[in-house]
């Protein structure tokens, strides 16, 4: 990941003080949809109920905004606010190949939203590595991509496990990507028994640390030991490594003090609509309170339907 050259946003050394309690809980705790009702995807599209929400990743040294990560939500108007699990059944290649797209097209658009704001942010978000195979994703960066000279690129997040089962072709996609400016961050790294093999050839820019390695690392010496691992691993391969899922202030402190080099979680700060990660942007940089929730639930509008 790039450094942005984002306008100052202010000191993250900390978690977010113009947060609601709400908004502070966890990302499963903050969906206010029921778990076991499941909404077709294909009727989020037609509704325009699909939404990109930001979750900020932030340097760990420099304290500053360096990107965030793209994630897919459907706001129904009677389940509330829907995670994937609600709208996407596992399995459904179809359906996933089709919310990836919307995705990728969504983030691309919202990044020129955020430039024309003032803020050049590196922009992460999550593919299946079944669904990397079937998308023309090269074209259609290629495509819908800002004409910005200030674009940083677009950073893909894979499943560590599906990388290590998959490791010729995934050097291979990853290679065809890098040349349209996207990059390959390996997700969920330390969850499974990935072969360390798999790493060598892939041209990936960044590692991010699992959350049941990143949680309680300022106590466990062996998941503090484990980190520091993935650290040093993502550094000697010209990668830079994020703690996911950081959830305590004193986990962050001691990922920062072993070296690792980003930071994303709910206590830095929770998933957002894009409207009110533009609120949150624009506060810290003149060093306001950002504008409520209610202020902005009138400005949210979902992201529509993308050819």
């Amino acid at each position: 990941m790039k450094d942005s050259d984002s306008k100052d946003v202010g000191n993250w050394s900390g978690p977010i003080k113009d947060l609601t309690e709400g908004e502070r809980r966890t990302p499963a705790d903050s969906m206010s949809g029921p778990v076991n009702r499941q909404v077709a995807f294909s009727d989020a599209l037609r509704n325009k109920w699909f939404e990109i929400w930001y979750q900020p990743k932030i340097d760990l040294k420099r304290k500053r905004l360096a990107g965030a990560e793209a994630l897919a939500r459907v706001r129904h108007p009677q389940l509330g606010v829907l995670p994937p699990a609600n709208f996407l059944p596992s399995g459904d290649d179809k359906s996933a190949a089709e919310l990836a797209q919307q995705s990728l097209l969504a983030t691309l658009f919202d990044w020129t939203t955020f430039e024309e704001a003032g803020f050049n942010l590196h922009l992460s978000i999550s593919v299946p590595l079944s669904v990397l195979f079937k998308l023309p994703i090269p074209r259609l960066v290629a495509q819908y991509r800002p004409h910005s000279k200030r674009w940083p690129g677009l950073i893909l997040e894979v499943k560590a496990d599906d990388i290590a089962r998959n490791a010729h072709l995934s050097k291979e996609i990853a290679t065809q990507l890098r040349v349209g400016g996207i990059s390959i961050a390996i997700d969920d790294f330390g969850a499974g028994f990935t072969s360390l093999a798999s790493l060598r050839d892939l041209p990936f820019a960044e590692i991010k640390i699992d959350q049941s390695l990143v949680s309680g690392c300022a106590t466990d010496a062996a998941n503090a030991a484990l980190c520091q691992t993935v650290i040093d691993l993502a550094h000697r391969f010209g990668g830079v490594a994020v703690a996911d899922g950081v959830e305590k202030t004193s986990d962050l402190e001691a990922l920062t003090a072993i070296g690792c080099d980003y930071g994303q979680g709910v206590s830095i700060a929770p998933p957002m609509p894009k409207s009110r990660f533009l609120d949150l942007l624009r506060a810290r940089m003149s060093n306001k309170p950002a504008a409520s929730p209610a202020a902005t639930k009138s400005a949210e509008k979902p992201v529509g339907q993308v050819a």
